[in-house]
């Protein structure tokens, strides 16, 4: 979390890949991603990281389901091993009623599920999400939270989200917060959602800029 500029999807990009950094390593599991070979680094982005996209980025002439498995195509895997990811991953983000359906006759609430689904399906250690609730309204975007906090408690998938909302990030166990290109703070929750929230709004606060919700 950070004011506009002040880093965070540089941070995000730097991260996953997109951008190489002028100086210093990134390391994910143990691996320096500086330092790997485009064919090597093309390969651990497709097996290792997954990215939600604020605007989803689904192919409208693909059903729900071929959106989803998309990745596993690409990657030549076996009929039978893609059937038993899609069928584990729809059941887990409540959409395995409309995969055979087309983006445009679902909602963008599960857009955004379908979104997910496809970052998951991959099995990936890390999962990037930039505003992912940034295009939801706010059932939506609960919805979404919750899915998302359940992976990572079920699955073991650290989900490192980017977002400005005060209320989305409540949803996660650790926040840093970013001011001007440097880590500025950082808190973790150890009580309540509601005890992480007013400390996020008071980091918020304290930093400058944030969206305020109310939880009660």
């Amino acid at each position: 979390m950070g004011p506009s500029g002040a880093g965070k999807t540089t941070l995000l990009n730097i991260m996953s890949t997109i951008d190489t950094p002028t100086s210093g390593n990134v390391k994910i599991g143990g691996q320096d991603i500086t330092l790997m070979k485009d064919s090597r680094l093309s390969q651990f982005r497709r097996h290792e990281l997954g990215f939600i996209f604020q605007e989803f980025n689904l192919m409208n002439s693909l059903t729900v389901k071929e959106n989803i498995l998309l990745p596993l195509a690409l990657d030549k895997q076996e009929v039978s091993e893609i059937e038993a990811r899609v069928a584990r991953v729809t059941k887990i983000l409540g959409i395995d009623a409309i995969i055979n359906k087309y983006p445009a006759e679902i909602s963008i609430g599960q857009k955004q599920r379908v979104s997910a689904a496809r970052a998951l399906i991959t099995d990936p250690q890390l999962i990037f999400a930039d505003e992912p609730t940034g295009a939801l309204d706010s059932k939506s975007a609960t919805e979404l939270l919750q899915y998302l906090s359940g992976i990572n408690q079920k699955e073991a998938t650290t989900i490192l989200m980017v977002t400005h909302d005060g209320f989305a990030a409540s949803y996660c166990s650790r926040v840093l917060f970013i001011k001007d290109g440097l880590l500025f703070a950082e808190i973790v929750r150890n009580g309540t959602r509601k005890e992480f929230f007013q400390k996020i709004i008071d980091m918020q606060a304290t930093i400058g800029g944030g969206v305020i919700h109310d939880l009660s």
